[in-house]
């Protein structure tokens, strides 16, 4: 769908605007692609905001209102920036009454930050989930893909400076 001129976002280079081009043009005609388009395109920008979800929905031949239907009810999609680093802190019963609200505390206090939110630098976005099945170590967060157990609100600001 090659442009002369691209939307204005901040967030969005001329290169990934050609990324996005070259998603768009390998699943244009096939039916049912969009969660598969707006998930590579997520990737390649790290969130989806609204005018490159305009963008794809005339790219797509569809309507905004339905690819933002689709972006906004789905989990794995954002329409906000997210750090590069995402902290899950467990709220299931073991981490909670072993710790964890002490722990929220001193990331919020420390990074300035709550849950479902990013840090202004776009180092750590927070996010809390129900239960990430490892009781054994609660309370436990997850940093990326690194499982931390047995945290306390001492211990997580050491964990957290190792990730830069």
């Amino acid at each position: 769908m090659a442009v002369d001129v691209y939307p204005q976002h901040e967030d969005v280079s001329a290169k990934m605007w050609g990324e996005i081009d070259q998603v768009i043009s390998e699943n244009k005609d096939r039916p049912g692609s969009i969660i598969a388009v707006l998930r590579k395109c997520q990737d390649i920008v790290g969130y989806l905001p609204i005018e490159l979800i305009n963008y794809l929905s005339h790219g797509m031949n569809l309507p905004s209102s339905e690819v933002f239907g689709i972006a906004t009810f789905y989990s794995l999609f954002s329409l906000k920036p997210k750090g590069r680093h995402n902290i899950k802190i467990c709220l299931g019963t073991a981490c909670y009454v072993k710790g964890m609200r002490e722990i929220m505390d001193r990331i919020r206090s420390t990074y300035k930050m709550h849950v479902g939110e990013t840090t202004q630098d776009r180092r750590f976005s927070l996010e809390a989930v129900r239960c990430l099945g490892a009781c054994g170590l609660a309370p436990v967060v997850v940093v990326n893909q690194d499982i931390h157990g047995i945290m306390s609100a001492d211990k997580i600001t050491d964990v957290l400076i190792t990730y830069e």
